[in-house]
């Protein structure tokens, strides 16, 4: 599999694991919360970015 594929596949899984289970997109929404999303996805940003990177 393409590790960019990856990166993606587990960036979807951890965003659904996060509205389900988490509940960061409740009504009850932190500063905590917003701060943890936006870290997931900067990890995601940089992870794509290796993994692109990589490739070539």
């Amino acid at each position: 599999m393409i590790k960019s594929n990856l990166v993606i596949i587990i960036y979807i899984i951890g965003i659904i694991v996060g509205a389900l289970f988490f509940d960061i997109w409740g009504a009850e929404t932190s500063v905590k919360k917003g701060l943890i999303v936006l870290g997931w996805t900067a990890i995601f940003l940089v992870a794509l970015l290796y993994a692109d990177k990589n490739k070539e």
